[in-house]
């Protein structure tokens, strides 16, 4: 298995276009849970190429994108180099170069799979002020309908490492385990994506265990696309799943 920051470096711009984007309510909900606000300083890490950032940076918040993938990293600056409150680092979760104290937020979207836990959970403490909120998301994708099933059959048969690097293997016990003995919230908000053929093909492969030259997969997923489409769409559903506590 590529090393996991290193293995989307290929992936960089399906991953901007065609990653699902997380539920502006989550802020609303932070706020009303843990009094979140646009004075919090906000550590993102594992920011990638700055989705879960710029929800934030929309917010007013100083964010600080931790990044080890360069080529994320780049063309998150290149993306959000214009607020005012974005700051890129280049360092991991376990070593994110950060100063102590210094976030009252910490997230992690669609990356903490990756970290080792152990040495994560020492780093984001010492990050943190007194009583920071730490925030775990995944867009998680569903599979109730029938296309979204076929989906995840068609990823199954074609991806190899899918089930060894899929973040559904972090269940809720491994989030209890990281938090403890503090204990963890989690609530959902509902997410979507509609894609045409070539969408649903570069969320495909913005996924770093799905090959890029099968001709057969892509046949495969190009038949999928035409038993289920409506109107020219699929629809891919997520469940966002969102953890907090304080560690």
């Amino acid at each position: 298995m590529n090393n996991s920051t290193t293995r989307f470096s290929d992936r960089v711009e399906d991953y901007v276009k065609y990653r699902p984007h997380y539920p502006a309510a989550i802020l609303s909900h932070l706020a009303t849970i843990y009094g979140f606000d646009a004075g919090w300083a906000v550590a993102d890490i594992g920011s990638g190429t700055g989705i879960s950032t710029e929800l934030f940076l929309r917010n007013g918040n100083r964010v600080y994108a931790v990044e080890p993938n360069r080529e994320m990293r780049l063309k998150a600056e290149e993306l959000l180099g214009g607020y005012p409150g974005f700051v890129s680092v280049d360092g991991t979760a376990e070593a994110t170069g950060l100063p102590g104290g210094v976030a009252r937020l910490i997230v992690a979207g669609q990356a903490f799979h990756w970290f080792d836990p152990v040495k994560t959970r020492r780093e984001l403490v010492r990050i943190g002020v007194p009583g920071a909120v730490t925030a775990l998301v995944w867009n998680e994708r569903m599979t109730e309908s029938d296309f979204e099933k076929e989906y995840e059959d068609l990823i199954s048969r074609y991806a190899g490492e899918y089930r060894t690097v899929n973040h559904r293997n972090i269940d809720d016990l491994a989030v209890g385990a990281f938090f403890a003995p503090a204990t963890v919230r989690l609530d959902h908000f509902d997410n979507e994506q509609l894609f045409d053929l070539p969408g649903l093909t570069g969320r495909l492969l913005s996924s770093s265990y799905v090959p890029k030259d099968n001709a057969e997969m892509m046949r495969a997923l190009a038949a999928l696309f035409g038993r289920h489409a409506r109107d020219g769409k699929v629809r891919v559903g997520y469940d966002t799943k969102l953890y907090t506590g304080l560690l």
